[in-house]
């Protein structure tokens, strides 16, 4: 290969510090399994390992050591669901004309940086539909934004995360926000006073600050859940405590993923994981918090803005260079270029033609939510 893109990457690390962007929390937030040697085809699977809930035994003395009970590892797989690219072609006379103005290498720069900008904001769509629709729990009230008054929503999220079991103390616990609740909370008074909130950042410079264990993060990724038309459903049998299969019977209309949804007799409110079929909708971890009687009354949430706090470890994306034959392809030349916006590092790739050349931004990802346990929806 020609050394086509090593003279130019100092323009398109420039660039992408120039090219406008729009806030991303869920990616930083999140596990990145990230591997530039290691290529994948859009199909692949990533596969981890999960340990249950462990069963104690009453201590009994013997001059034999117990056999132990086996226990199961139970095997999970994220798929690569997705492999795209921005293509740019350039022709000759392209590339003169742009030399006689502004010139070729800055145009350049910023096609590419405008390509990971779009790529990115893909990859955080993806995050933040993964997260809030496997939220184990919901707080707050659909359609008002939260920290109009105070931050006390934090504590009730981050309640919801530590009776769950989330670990608290290290520091990977984030809620990921719009800018509308991101406005909310830096108007608050006791966190603009530098006295109160133990420093002037806020204040100063806008900075959100962590907030009882909890990262504050905005996105431009926050999605806006349209809620099921789901109206008179009763549980049809009683479900224990934890249970996460609820059968329906009754009503009319649809319970979709991510609606959020209350229980007669129950405080809580439960997020959908899977959508009514068969009559069954499928709550996500932990399930229940409480017996659910039968007959016992079901009543779907509104539409609400999906600002989600979660565990680093509950949400992981898997991200590598997409495949290519094992002889290589037409490629001239291809380098990798890390994103100093997102983190997230992206293929580069040059083809060359009769008398044209085309420019390629590429990456496979695939998204998984595995502990839902550490997920909670803090509804807008």
């Amino acid at each position: 290969m020609s050394n086509v893109l090593t003279n130019l990457a100092a323009d398109l690390y420039k660039a992408a510090d120039v090219v406008g962007r729009e806030l991303v929390g869920f990616i930083p937030a999140s596990t990145i399994n990230a591997d530039g040697s290691e290529r994948v085809a859009k199909g692949d699977t990533v596969r981890a390992s999960f340990t249950r809930e462990a069963s104690a035994v009453d201590v009994s003395e013997s001059m034999t050591t117990p056999e132990g009970a086996d226990q199961t590892v139970d095997s999970k797989t994220l798929s690569i669901t997705k492999s795209r690219a921005v293509q740019i072609p350039y022709t000759g006379e392209d590339q003169r004309h742009l030399n006689n103005g502004i010139g070729f290498e800055t145009v350049y720069g910023d096609q590419v940086a405008q390509a990971m900008r779009t790529l990115t904001n893909e990859i955080e769509y993806d995050i933040a539909v993964e997260a809030y629709k496997n939220a184990s729990r919901a707080f707050g009230t659909a359609g008002t934004t939260p920290f109009g008054s105070s931050f006390s929503e934090v504590a009730e999220v981050r309640q919801i995360l530590a009776d769950n079991g989330m670990p608290t103390n290290d520091g990977q616990a984030s809620i990921v926000m719009n800018t509308l609740a991101g406005t909310n909370l830096r108007q608050l008074a006791q966190l603009q006073k530098a006295n109160e909130s133990g420093s002037d950042s806020m204040l100063r410079q806008g900075v959100l600050l962590d907030l009882q264990g909890l990262g504050l993060r905005e996105s431009a990724g926050i999605q806006s859940h349209i809620a099921g038309t789901g109206a008179s459903y009763v549980a049809n049998g009683a479900v224990a405590k934890g249970g996460k299969i609820i059968t329906l019977d009754g009503g009319s209309g649809t319970v979709l993923a991510g609606d959020v949804v209350t229980f007669a007799g129950d405080t809580n409110k439960y997020v959908v994981n899977e959508a009514l079929s068969g009559g069954d909708i499928v709550l996500a971890g932990p399930g229940l918090q409480a017996a659910l009687a039968d007959d016992a009354a079901m009543t779907v949430g509104n539409a609400y803005t999906g600002n989600v706090a979660f565990h680093r470890r509950a949400i992981e994306l898997a991200i590598r260079p997409p495949a290519v034959p094992s002889g290589g392809d037409s490629a001239d030349d291809a380098m990798l270029i890390q994103d100093p916006h997102s983190g997230l590092v992206f293929e580069v790739r040059v083809y060359k033609g009769y008398r044209k050349t085309m420019i390629e931004v590429a990456v496979a990802w695939g998204v998984k939510a595995w502990k839902p346990e550490y997920i909670a929806t803090l509804l807008g």
